[in-house]
């Protein structure tokens, strides 16, 4: 249960755990601005007692209707869902133990549960009988395995829920799908979920009901042998198969594969789900063995990793581990989100399927992955980005499938209502077909990366530079949709511009290093040019980067302008605009993408403030030397995580509220960087002020003490 207000947002776990219930009653309390806090806090205790009393429906709860709406939702609020990963496929799953979003084979196929999107399109359930609050979740340190302690009367349970690594398969033939050089391990292609009492007794419940293709094929299930450990699940014209093994007794109730079992202190209990030509799990040890298996995995693959100590490191690691999870191992591409349609305005139309990877991630993703000392996987990332290039011959799309597909037609979703309503559902996105100019500085600008300073690139990777460069050249001076891909009319987007700037500039860059001089001087010129047309054009009256031509309307993406170095941090028009946003486009000190009364994006609706925005104004602060607003910013952000330690899109400022896709990568990315900038900076001003501290210690040492004298030691 969740009680919301427009200017805060206060949740009743404390009070669910004495008893009464929350998601399946769905009751939530919109309060007014003219409502104040004590009389949300009355509402708290009245509502409380009506729950504890049995008094349910909210009806005896004394409501000042004048302040307050009544909603209703059956739907776990977005930052509640805790995210899985085996690097083929994600899950989420929701905080009263059922996986609510899963697509299989991989992380853009049709889903087979997706109660996340409609109530009755499929979940998988594991939870104590009549409990539907847990007591705490947590993933177990350094990995992304989710343990859920669960209270219930009569004992304590604990959850364990994993998508199992396990070691590499192929042995004898090779893989169809990786691309990438093999590993000692891979995805077991299993779901696990263990349970086990850990004081008193307590009655578990276990309900499987797929329904594949996105809710609308229904599954027929049927024993795979003469007991009732092992069923199978099938729909007509899939392709798929989903394996459930056990050491519980199944049976079947219409759709769904049901389980319940006493379990007392001390005893254990799995349940599988798999779906390849792979041997499950079939008996207790096996699972322990997997569990453990991909524990260890996670926290191998961390031990690589370089993080500071530093009150920040732990979300430095969540968010390394997060971004890992959304790799698609085969061909290293990374997606955007794993989840489709979560809305960035409830119940609105801004829903967009987040399961593609967008070009323009690539710079930021190989520095977070290098800044982090995780080389596998940046290098993984760059040959998969530099692959399509090479495909492509010049001609980049903005994003692309997990495994370089082209065409990703958008459609709706009609059988499926959506998270709280919010529709149409789309799958695929129909912005692959865009035109936007900023995916050209993007992968010059990550080869620039990925080579160094001092190195040439390979003839492969001269090649992309040269075609990239040309097209940015060609192109620069037309309009676009924007890094946001409006659904309106192009514009002259000021970010376009600095994009196409950096092409040419860190182009000129690696020609110089090939020893194409001729080429670099031109490409030179040319980024000078692309410079002094921004400058001549994207500032207003005050000196402030606006979002396109001929408008005075801000925009987040020219934060980026002193981070990409357009322009150095100290230019006076990038303090001003750095200032602007920080004052003018902001709700609660979180940065908007841009102020939907300003900007024609061709959507209706509101939204909230956008996150990754927000990091790069942390990063900016940092860069114009305002290092106590930037760390008061990066703490407030970091303390709007979810539980987990993991983000949607955006926020709503006023209740907290994750909204889009969950989890995003572009955020984590942001947070990387922006962390990494304040921890930097701190610890350049500890070294100034340490330096400072020894200088004045040496002038007192070597100076007289004021009052005395050195020639008589006495007073004067």
């Amino acid at each position: 249960m969740i009680f919301r207000s427009r200017s805060g947002r206060i949740r009743a776990n404390s009070l669910c755990q004495a008893g009464f219930r929350h998601y399946n009653q769905g009751l939530r309390f919109t309060r007014s601005r003219t409502a104040n806090i004590a009389d949300t806090s009355e509402i708290l205790l009245n509502v409380s007692d009506s729950w504890l009393t049995g008094e349910e429906g909210g009806a005896v709860v004394d409501l000042p209707l004048d302040d307050f709406e009544v909603e209703y939702s059956h739907f776990p609020p977005i930052e509640d869902y805790a995210f899985l990963s085996d690097c083929d496929t994600t899950a989420l799953v929701a905080p009263d133990g059922s996986v609510e979003w899963l697509c299989l084979p991989r992380v853009d196929s049709p889903s087979v549960f997706s109660a996340m999107l409609d109530r009755d399109a499929g979940r998988f359930r594991v939870s104590p009988s009549g409990v539907d609050v847990p007591a705490a979740r947590r993933y177990i340190p350094g990995t992304l395995v989710m343990e859920t302690s669960w209270w219930a009367p009569g004992g304590w349970l604990v959850v364990t829920d994993a998508l199992l690594m396990g070691p590499w398969h192929h042995e004898n033939r090779r893989s169809a799908t990786h691309r990438r050089a093999p590993t000692d391990y891979e995805a077991a292609h299993v779901l696990l979920r263990w349970i086990r009492c850990v004081n008193g007794q307590v009655q578990v419940n276990m309900e499987c009901t797929p329904v594949f293709d996105y809710g609308r094929m229904p599954v027929t299930w049927t024993y795979n042998n003469h007991g009732y450990n092992e069923a199978v699940a099938r729909a007509e014209e899939i392709d798929l198969e989903l394996r459930l093994t056990t050491d519980m007794n199944v049976g079947f109730e219409g759709t769904a594969a049901t389980a319940r079992t006493l379990l007392k202190e001390g005893h254990s209990r799995f349940v599988a789900l798999s779906w390849s030509e792979h041997a499950p799990p079939r008996t207790s040890t096996e699972a322990s063995d997997g569990l453990r298996w991909t524990c260890h995995h996670w926290q191998h693959w961390l031990d690589r990793g370089k993080f500071p100590d530093h009150r920040w490191r732990a979300e430095l690691q969540r968010s390394a581990l997060t971004l890992k999870g959304l790799t698609f191992a085969p061909t290293g591409a990374m997606v955007a989100a794993p989840t489709t349609s979560l809305p960035e305005s409830p119940g609105g139309e801004r829903n967009w399927d987040y399961r593609y990877t967008w070009i323009r991630d690539s710079a930021a993703t190989l520095w977070a992955f290098k800044t982090l000392g995780l080389d596998w996987e940046a290098n993984d990332f760059f040959n998969f980005i530099a692959d399509v290039a090479e495909a492509e011959g010049g001609d980049l799309q903005l994003m692309y499938g997990v495994g370089g597909e082209r065409a990703l037609p958008e459609t709706t979703l009609d059988q499926l209502s959506g998270y709280e309503g919010a529709r149409p559902v789309r799958v695929g996105n129909a912005a692959f077909s865009q035109r936007q100019h900023d995916v050209w500085g993007s992968i010059v600008s990550a080869i620039d990366m990925y080579t160094g300073a001092n190195h040439r690139v390979d003839d492969r990777l001269w090649r992309i530079v040269q075609t990239q460069v040309e097209r940015a050249l060609e192109h620069w001076c037309e309009p676009d949709q924007g890094i946001w891909e409006v659904r309106s009319a192009p514009q002259h987007f000021t970010y376009s511009k600095v994009s196409c700037w950096m092409a040419a500039d860190r182009g000129a860059r690696i020609a110089r290093r090939q020893g194409e001089n001729s080429l670099a001087a031109r490409w030179r010129l040319a980024a000078d040019e692309i410079r002094e047309d921004v400058l001549a054009n994207a500032l207003d009256e005050r000196g402030v980067f606006t979002q396109h031509y001929g408008t005075k309307a801000l925009d987040a993406s020219v934060l980026l302008i002193p981070l990409v170095g357009f322009l150095p941090p100290t230019d006076e028009r990038v303090r001003n605009t750095v200032r602007a946003i920080a004052d003018e486009l902001t709700e609660d000190e979180m940065v908007l993408r841009y102020r939907l009364g300003d900007t024609e994006d061709g959507l209706t609706g509101k939204e909230g403030t956008f996150t990754v925005g927000s990091f790069w104004l942390v990063s900016a602060l940092v860069a114009i030397g305002e290092l106590s607003r930037a760390r008061a910013l990066c703490g407030k952000l970091l303390s709007s995580a979810s539980q987990l330690q993991l983000y949607a899109e955006e926020i709503d400022p006023r209740s907290g509220r994750h909204l889009g896709n969950f989890p995003q990568a572009f955020t984590h990315l942001a947070l990387i960087n922006a962390v990494t900038a304040v921890i930097r900076e701190e610890r350049a001003a500890d070294r100034e002020s340490s330096v400072d501290y020894r200088t004045a210690t040496r002038r007192m040492n070597s100076d007289p003490m004021p009052g005395h004298s050195d020639t008589d030691g006495c007073a004067t």
